[in-house]
């Protein structure tokens, strides 16, 4: 098991980059969440087997169509055993 904390920065809100976001990791069976950041850029935190967690960092840099990914910043972390879903944050 793995968890990373990412930033993403570019052309990221408005593209329904969260939406596609948290489909990506439900369908490769992470936890986690994603929201948006006052400065434009969307934060993901995203666990489960580490390959799928590798994918989930991988797709951060393609990201939907529209979206216009610059950078994704992201850290290893600790796991956060009280998540059981992917969800958007507020």
């Amino acid at each position: 098991m793995k968890a990373v904390h990412a930033l993403v920065d570019g052309r990221v809100q408005g593209v329904t980059y969260r939406q596609a976001t948290r489909s990506t990791a439900r369908g490769l069976g992470l936890v986690g969440w994603v929201r948006n950041l006052p400065d434009g850029r969307v934060e993901v935190w995203a666990q489960g087997e580490d390959e799928s967690v590798a994918r989930m960092v991988d797709w951060l840099w393609a990201g939907p169509a529209g979206a216009r990914v610059a950078r994704v910043e992201s850290d290893v972390v600790a796991i956060d055993q009280s998540l059981n879903d992917f969800f958007i944050r507020q």
